[in-house]
């Protein structure tokens, strides 16, 4: 299994029509975590799963997603709801509840990684808005194998930031 982690674009529709072009048909899916800033009429929505972000003021967008992509059950939130800024706690037990493996998250701009209690958290950073110490513009590609999880973060040019590859045993 393997997907596309996007979050925080804030307008920038070009950057969402690069992932798309570049990876559809190489990964399994492609999530977007919220503050698009379109419209929930775009046609990138046919490419992208997506829930609403605090920016996005379109009720259409869901809040949160949970889908089951090869054997792992993705939950999916923007993060304000959950108070991310402020710890894991509240959606580690979203996504527990969900039954998740994988829970995706935007809204602090800042990218990581970790895994608690069997559920991996990721968060892409921002495409347009980087916040924290790795001031790059990024999104996440994680693959899942019956041994480990791999995450590994690029730039917007779609180069590996190899620093910023993390393992995770399963």
């Amino acid at each position: 299994m393997k997907i596309l982690v996007v979050s925080d674009n804030h307008g920038d529709r070009d950057c969402l029509v690069d992932l798309v072009n570049h990876y559809e048909g190489q990964v399994d899916a492609l999530f977007h975590c919220g503050d698009s800033e379109l419209e929930p009429t775009d046609e990138l929505w046919q490419k992208l799963i997506v829930v609403q972000g605090n920016c996005d003021f379109y009720d259409e967008f869901p809040k949160t997603v949970t889908k089951k992509v090869g054997d792992q059950v993705i939950y999916m939130t923007h993060g304000h709801l959950a108070n991310v800024r402020m710890g894991l706690t509240t959606l580690a037990l979203q996504a527990e509840e969900a039954g998740a493996t994988i829970a995706l998250f935007g809204h602090t701009h800042v990218l990581g990684a970790e895994r608690h209690n069997n559920i991996l958290f990721v968060n892409p950073g921002s495409i347009r808005l980087p916040r924290g110490p790795v001031q790059e513009k990024t999104y996440a590609i994680i693959e899942s194998t019956p041994e480990q999880y791999l995450v590994q973060y690029y730039n917007k040019e779609h180069q590996p930031l190899e620093r910023l590859k993390a393992t995770f045993t399963k």
